[in-house]
């Protein structure tokens, strides 16, 4: 068993697909595809399942991948603390956010960043995704992070990085005649209060929704989750959001909301990311702090 095969697995279960992850690793598809095999072989089991949506973990497979993160992710500790006495790192490290980032899996990596690197200096600033692509542009930050735009402005100058990718949900009470439901359409939520989080991706789609489907009664709009979901909770209304980080949220944990699948709806998906200016030196703490941001959401 060698690292570099260790290394291959995590980035084809990442991709779901060889080819992408041979671009990324500037490796042959043969030769990642036969290292697959060739410690397939030595385990005496499958690791994947190849079809026509694309490489897939086999159950058996996800395991060994998931003790391939801990393993490269050790090494790669050790490689950061030889380095710590060889590089210099920079002192600061500046960021801008949108809201959406700030609920999911930012504090965490935040947290694991300042624990590898405790000298370095964190800015962050809550804004709009415009404001946090004029920060990228006129190089007032390291790194934005981002609901990514499908229209993408001045992509000479910008790279776009997509770490996860929500669905939209609705969530409503646990007393809610709708909570035992498993999936929903929009005509089944017509009559229902509507508390809207005031985001430019909720106001999208709703936009579409209600040219579509008709309008709803909205109690009132706000850019704060927690009166939303408190609003819910007490069963006022219901409201849409996007299941990414949902896991770890404290009214889903407690049962207080219950998310259900929004289907028959298009457009209802939403990319959040990162994104570096082109033009500019990408730092080394910009660097290990995406392996963080990367951390978190390859085991989110």
């Amino acid at each position: 068993m060698k690292i570099e095969q260790l290394e291959y697995i995590i980035k084809v279960a990442e991709m779901r697909s060889i080819s992408n992850a041979s671009e990324i690793l500037h490796i042959s598809q043969a030769g990642i595809s036969m290292s697959i095999t060739n410690l397939e072989k030595e385990l005496g089991m499958k690791i994947f399942k190849r079809s026509r949506m694309g490489t897939i973990p086999t159950e058996e497979g996800k395991e060994i991948i998931q003790k391939a993160y801990e393993i490269v992710s050790k090494l790669e500790e050790i490689k950061d603390r030889a380095q710590m006495h060889t590089d210099t790192m920079e002192k600061e490290l500046r960021l801008s956010s949108t809201q959406g980032l700030f609920l999911t899996f930012l504090p965490k990596s935040l947290a694991l960043f300042k624990k590898k690197h405790p000298n370095v200096n964190i800015v962050i600033e809550e804004k709009g995704g415009h404001e946090v692509i004029n920060d990228v542009l006129n190089n007032k930050i390291d790194v934005g992070l981002l609901n990514i735009p499908k229209k993408k402005p001045d992509e000479e100058e910008l790279e776009f990085h997509t770490l996860l990718e929500g669905k939209l949900i609705v969530f409503v009470s646990k007393n809610s005649p709708l909570a035992s439901r498993k999936s929903i359409t929009p005509q089944e939520l017509l009559d229902q209060n509507l508390v809207l989080y005031n985001g430019p991706q909720i106001r999208t789609f709703m936009k579409e929704f209600f040219n579509q489907y008709g309008e709803m009664n909205i109690l009132f709009s706000t850019n704060n989750t927690e009166i939303m979901k408190k609003s819910v909770a007490e069963g006022l209304a219901i409201s849409f959001y996007y299941d990414i980080g949902i896991n770890s949220d404290p009214y889903y944990l407690s049962g207080e909301l219950v998310p259900i699948p929004l289907v028959n709806m298009n457009n209802n998906s939403m990319e959040l990311g990162w994104l570096c200016s082109k033009k500019r030196h990408f730092s080394k703490a910009a660097r290990e702090f995406i392996k963080c941001l990367e951390f978190y959401t390859n085991h989110s």
